[in-house]
């Protein structure tokens, strides 16, 4: 220690750069903290900013601040300047993803909202294998950083292809504005709009602009239950999804193939979601991904440590399980909500998965130190208790998204959604 620090590990890391170890290595931990705290904060602020001022302006700005932000990481000398950048990326990186799984959700209808949403979350999976290979391959960080930044730029072309929501222009009372869209939409795909499509002007004046409130995630039975049951998803989620990734410790020692192991397991969990949600409906695959993964929690916890390679195979269960529950969480999050606070309640709601990820470290590696996999016997109770509650959930297969907080609440009966919501969904002629 008094000579400094020699390092085996080939390249440059936050840790090797500024010595992160011994007394100094609580600044990692830091370091990853922050991440987490701009991710909770960015939740609430930027959930609002997407439905004050509209989908694609909140997409638009938080691409430019992140682009920004990884540009002068590579640039900035000092382990304070770090922190701060890596805060303010993930205040605005979760609400950037988030706006952009709202947009294209609200694009499009019921029959498509499953292929699209599956599609946009496994390009986070596609992402992360590429993210491992390029990571292998450059092993210093600041020019890792500098790599998978640049090509955020290109998504700033948005600002001239993307159109905003047509259900938000018609939340805030811009109906015009939502039909002109819709229409090219209609000439581009070769369709032709019903013949009473100019009928939706009719409510202009009446439907008038509704402002998003954190109250009225709670202000009636329907939402205050939906919000509750959704946030301990979503903290649950997180805890199982990281934890089971720093517990599991397949391949040790490699970082690499952990990584690999971690987002192969993507695929086969997005597969069965295609298959069965549209088939089964939400709740039911949603529930048993939760229950599959707090049971396989259990069996690894029971398989004595000199069946090494059976524990692996059931923490990989476990993993795909709560894999399965974190993509429908997300998916279903959208479809619970009205369109004036859609995306300020998915941004609350997985805020508890913000939280989520700042104890998970502490769960798990202050719980081994008593026993080895008390850790997952934890997370067993939450998967079992996160799989319960959902069944408490309604029902959302084949459903418009609701457009006011009345839909929410008669989504357990079979009343028909207003007229207007219908004409977003461009019919062929018979």
């Amino acid at each position: 220690c008094r000579d400094g620090w020699v390092y085996d590990s080939p390249g440059t890391s936050l840790v090797t750069e500024f010595n992160l170890v011994c007394e100094d290595s609580w600044k990692l931990d830091l370091f990853q903290s922050s991440v987490n705290a701009g991710f909770f904060i960015g939740s609430i602020n930027i959930g609002y900013i997407a439905d004050r001022f509209g989908r694609r302006f909140c997409l638009l700005t938080t691409i430019l601040a992140n682009v920004v932000c990884g540009i002068l990481l590579v640039f900035v000398p000092t382990y304070l300047w770090i922190v701060i950048l890596r805060f303010l990326q993930g205040l605005v990186s979760k609400g950037c993803w988030t706006a952009g799984y709202i947009l294209v959700t609200e694009v499009v209808g019921p029959r498509y909202r499953r292929t699209v949403g599956i599609l946009y979350q496994t390009a986070f999976s596609v992402g992360l294998l590429v993210f491992d290979a390029v990571a292998y391959a450059i092993p210093h960080w600041r020019w890792l950083q500098l790599t998978v930044t640049l090509p955020s730029c290109f998504f700033l072309l948005y600002y001239w292809c993307l159109p905003e929501s047509p259900r938000w222009l018609i939340s805030q009372g811009k109906n015009d504005k939502a039909m002109k869209i819709v229409s090219d939409m209609a000439k581009k795909n070769r369709k032709k709009m019903p013949s009473h499509f100019e009928d939706i002007k009719l409510e202009e004046e009446d439907g008038g602009k509704q402002s998003p409130s954190l109250v009225d995630l709670v202000r009636t039975p329907q939402m205050r239950k939906n919000t509750f049951i959704l946030m301990y998803n979503w903290f649950t989620s997180s805890v199982l999804y990281q934890g089971l990734i720093m517990h599991m410790g397949v391949a040790a020692g490699n970082v690499y193939l952990d990584f690999l192991y971690s987002a192969l397991v993507e695929f086969p969990a997005a597969f069965i979601i295609i298959v069965t949600i549209d088939r089964v409906g939400r709740r039911y695959p949603w529930a048993m991904a939760n229950l599959v993964a707090g049971a396989a929690c259990l069996v690894t916890a029971l398989i004595p440590e000199d069946i090494h390679w059976l524990k692996v195979i059931a923490a990989c269960i476990g993993r795909m399980g709560i894999t399965m529950a974190f993509e429908m969480v997300c998916f279903v999050n959208t479809e619970l909500y009205p369109t004036y606070i859609r995306n300020l309640g998915v941004m609350v709601c997985s805020s508890l998965c913000d939280v989520g990820g700042v104890i998970v470290p502490f769960i798990v590696y202050r719980l081994v130190e008593v026993w080895h996999d008390l850790p997952l016997v934890v997370f067993t109770v939450l998967g079992l208790v996160a799989g319960g509650l959902v069944l408490f959930l309604p029902e959302t297969k084949g459903r418009v998204l609701p457009e006011t907080v009345e839909d929410v609440e008669n989504f357990h009966g079979h009343s028909a959604p207003k007229a207007k919501k219908i004409y977003l969904r461009v019919q062929t002629p018979e």
